[in-house]
């Protein structure tokens, strides 16, 4: 290839020189640079779904080939499944909370807690990451005191493992006393056995949002606040 033989030419400069797109350059690449035409691809699919909202993988696929893009749609269709663009509210809102579950949920301790210091209430919580090729999940847990962050994990797979990771990092970071309030929302991943069970030998107290509540901390005592967070920041 030219870009491997003269490296400071950037794929820019080079199909300008040749007077063709960059959808070209990588639709005609050896095989070995079949990652980059498929970064490229999703790329140029992406953007057409963020210009037209409501197009399908037929319409998109008109969209590509009117670009240069030599594909059919049976390959836009399995992209656009991979990347949740078949539905653009899919791609802007990953759900990480599944509260349809038989576990048993318990009441909100947080929101009438007056916090006074370090370790007395945490809140965990998950969110999604957006990668070039695939999502990946961040589970964390904050102490509400401070609102730093004591305890995190990042998988692939968003299940009890992960959130259990993440608590098990504060627990050996922070050690604390029972009678901890550990806050989450009602998702399986927190109501699951497994994870009631670790909070129940670490003597803990359970407390969970009601259904379609955002999750809040409670403010720290005026009295107390200033001082103990300039310690734990």
């Amino acid at each position: 290839m030219v870009q491997q033989a003269y490296p400071p030419v950037s794929v820019r400069q080079l199909c300008g020189w040749l007077g063709v797109s960059r959808s070209w350059y990588y639709a005609h690449s050896p095989r070995d640079e079949q990652a980059a035409q498929d970064m490229a691809l999703r790329e140029a699919i992406e953007q057409i779904v963020l210009e037209f909202p409501g197009y399908g993988y037929r319409r998109v696929t008109q969209a590509l080939r009117r670009t240069g893009w030599p594909v059919n749609h049976k390959r836009v269709l399995r992209v656009m499944r991979e990347e949740a663009l078949l539905c653009q509210l899919q791609r802007h809102f990953v759900v990480t909370t599944d509260s349809a579950h038989g576990y048993h949920t318990s009441p909100n301790l947080l929101n009438k807690a007056v916090l006074t210091g370090l370790d007395q209430a945490w809140v965990a919580d998950l969110t999604s990451i957006r990668l070039s090729t695939t999502f990946v999940y961040l589970a964390c847990i904050l102490d509400a005191f401070s609102r730093r962050c004591i305890g995190w994990k990042l998988s692939r797979q968003i299940d009890t493992r992960l959130t259990l990771a993440a608590l098990e990092m504060a627990l050996a970071t922070r050690q604390p006393a029972p009678g901890l309030i550990h806050h989450s929302d009602r998702g399986v991943q927190y109501a699951s056995r497994e994870y009631i069970a670790r909070l129940e030998q670490a003597q803990a107290r359970v407390s969970m949002s009601a259904t379609g509540i955002p999750k809040t901390m409670p403010k720290p005592r005026a009295s107390s606040r200033r001082s103990n967070t300039r310690r734990c920041i």
